[in-house]
Formats: structure tokens, C-alpha cells, sequence
């Protein structure tokens, strides 16, 4: 590891990037311009605010990701979430409320956390964290969904409020979508990205890659049918094992390396869409940016998670503020015991070293 390497400076620069492409591919659609040049001053001033922290010695991240219900309304082939009984159908009494939500929202607006992923379950399955959301213009909120559930209210919602960006969970064409997320999910899909074409919304797509269908995702072929939905911005998301026996779907350096200079050559062939990868080159990072490191993940429950690969907590935001969670003991034991900077096969170092993580959590 380069020893003059600044995680804080990496991810400064890693959000204005983030914002001057997303201005490139918004060229034709006024609202949303307006929108993401207020956002860039935003940014600036979260900026500032992590700076200070840094200059006492706390890193704040500039991405949380929040699990904001536990329920969903498909059954995927695979799904992480219901492996590890993160996901049901139906919703546990003791997830965190709206108004529960909205306390986060603004204690992250006050730190200077710039990004904040809704995820699940199915996150719009929860329209009173989202309406929460809306609130909060100096926070962009990718929300990363199924697709199936965006009816006119939300259409309004999303047109209204330009920081709350639907991206759309999709495996490949219709056959492959279908068969893993169940029959008609792709039809579905394609009649909300037709309807956000429409309205001029922005939206993304989620490709979750393995070893076998990173080439396939990156073809000029696959990401032109994206462009020609209406597409702007699409997350590659690294595939995590559900258990050991599909360990070797998860990518490895080579499919990290191939994806870092094929979205180079997206980036150029395709002026007007935004190209992003999760969780990224480690290797230009420093290691994992888990546990606070570059984000972090709170549960449906308010559980602060080092990751959503590696859901395991010893804090709760219930009880507590989003700061003492970042200084929690699992976090601190992460970050300062070298864990995040470890070599690894593929996929994710924490999902790998799953019994020290646990064995972290128990000392």
C-alpha cells in the first residue's frame, strides 16, 4: 500500500467525478440539470464538512447504503438477502420507522455524507422512507429496486424530486432476467423504463456480474439495448457468494481489471451515460472501503454493518448516533487491524475471513 495514499482525497475527487459525468449525460434534459448543478454545491460543502472531521482525525465516508425494509416482494434465484434471513415477505415489527429514517437522513446531511444507496428488500415497498428521502435535496439517493413497482405516484415523486434515482435490479435479456427473478419480472421492467423514458426521469440499471457474465454485460450489444430503454446510469456490482459452493462465480482480479478498462471505453463511447462499479478497484483504494473506511450499512433494524456482505453488528443507531456507530468497536477492530487490506481470492475480504469478522465481533 502506497504509504502517501489519501482515502480522503481519493473520494473527494471520486464524487466530483461522479457529478461532472452525471452533468455529461443529463445534456438534454434541463430539470435535471438544474438539479445536479445545486447538488455539485452540496457536494463541495460536504466536502468541507469531512475535511474538518479528517483534520481531527475521523473519517466520514461519503456513501452509506440503508437497508430500509427487510421485506420484498419477489423470490430471486440466489438472493443474498433471503440466504442470510436478511429478507422476507413479510416486514418484522421492529424495523426502523420512517421518522426513525429521516433522523439518519439528517444526521448524515450534518457529516457530510454526500450518497445514501436504498436498498432491501425491496425499498419501495417502504413509500414513507422515501417521501422521507425527498426531503433532503443535498443527498442523492440511488434506489436500487426490482422495477416492479413504480405506479403514477411514484412517477410524480421521482419528476418532483430529482435526488432520488430509481435504479433498476436486471440480469441480462428477458430470458435470464425471468429466470431468475420469476416470470414477467423483465416484462415489467421494460414498461417502467419505457414510462421513465417518457417523463424524462433519470434511472440506472443494477448488473450484478460473476466470472462467467461480466463479458456479456460489457458487450456493446447488451449496453446499447440499456441506451436505447433510456438507461443514464449503470452500476456493475460485484457478485458476493451466497455460501462456499459458489465461491467460484465470485470475480477475481482479472474480471476486476477487465472491468476497470472496459468501462474506461464505455466512458467514451458513451458520452451520455454514466458508468459506476461497487465496491470497486481495491487495489487503487487501499483495500476494502468497508466499515467506514469509504461507507458503511445500517439494516432494516438500524444494526450498523460493516457491509451488507458481511451483516454483522454490535451497534444500533437506535440507541445511538451515526458517529459513535462509525467508532463502533467492530469498525474501529476492522479498519486498524489490517482485515480490509488483505489479499483475497475474489469477491469480498470480509465475506472470505467471515470467522474473524465473527470473531471480532465476540472479543
Amino acid at each position: 500500500m502506497n504509504n502517501e495514499f489519501n482515502l480522503q482525497d481519493y473520494l473527494a475527487n471520486g464524487v466530483e467525478i461522479i457529478i461532472k459525468d452525471a452533468l455529461r449525460a443529463s445534456l438534454k434534459n434541463p430539470k435535471e440539470i438544474l438539479f445536479l448543478r445545486r447538488f455539485s454545491k452540496h457536494t463541495k460543502k460536504a466536502n468541507e464538512i469531512r475535511q474538518k472531521y479528517d483534520e481531527n482525525g475521523q473519517n466520514i465516508p461519503a456513501f452509506l447504503i440503508a437497508s430500509i425494509t427487510s421485506s420484498c416482494n419477489l423470490h430471486c434465484t440466489g438472493c443474498y438477502s433471503r440466504a442470510n434471513n436478511a429478507c422476507s415477505d413479510d416486514a418484522p415489527l421492529n424495523q426502523l420507522s420512517g421518522e426513525e429514517w429521516g433522523d439518519i437522513f439528517n444526521e448524515a446531511k450534518d457529516l457530510g455524507i454526500s450518497f445514501i444507496v436504498l436498498a432491501g428488500g425491496e425499498p419501495m415497498l417502504r413509500e414513507d422512507v422515501i417521501l422521507k428521502a425527498s426531503d433532503f435535496p443535498e443527498i442523492l439517493f440511488p434506489i436500487f429496486t426490482n422495477g416492479t413497482m413504480l405506479d403514477e405516484d411514484y412517477l410524480k415523486l421521482l419528476d418532483k424530486h430529482r435526488n432520488l434515482v430509481p435504479i433498476l435490479s436486471i440480469e441480462g435479456d428477458e430470458e435470464v432476467t425471468d429466470s431468475r427473478r420469476g416470470e414477467g419480472v423483465y416484462s415489467k421492467l421494460v414498461d417502467s423504463m419505457e414510462l421513465m423514458k417518457k417523463n424524462n426521469i433519470i434511472f440506472g440499471a443494477s448488473l450484478t456480474f460473476t466470472k462467467d457474465n461480466l463479458s456479456t454485460l460489457l458487450s456493446d450489444e447488451y449496453i446499447e439495448i440499456l441506451h436505447d430503454f433510456g438507461c443514464k446510469v449503470i452500476f456493475f456490482i460485484e457478485y458476493v457468494p451466497v455460501n462456499g459452493e459458489t465461491i467460484e462465480l465470485a470475480p477475481s482480479d482479472n474480471e476486476r481489471e477487465l472491468l476497470f478498462n472496459e468501462i474506461n471505453r464505455l466512458r467514451k463511447e458513451y458520452d451520455d451515460m454514466l458508468f459506476l462499479s461497487f465496491p470497486g478497484d481495491e487495489k487503487t483504494s487501499g483495500g476494502c472501503l468497508a466499515a467506514g473506511r469509504g461507507f458503511f450499512h445500517i439494516n432494516s433494524h438500524g444494526g450498523a454493518e460493516p457491509c451488507p456482505a458481511s451483516p454483522y453488528s454490535d451497534i444500533n443507531v437506535k440507541d445511538t448516533s451515526l458517529l459513535e456507530a462509525l467508532n463502533s468497536k467492530l469498525f474501529k477492530s476492522l479498519r486498524d487491524g489490517g482485515l480490509l487490506m488483505d489479499d483475497h481470492e475474489g469477491g469480498c475480504v470480509l465475506f472470505e475471513n467471515e470467522d474473524e469478522v465473527k470473531k471480532l465481533l465476540n472479543e
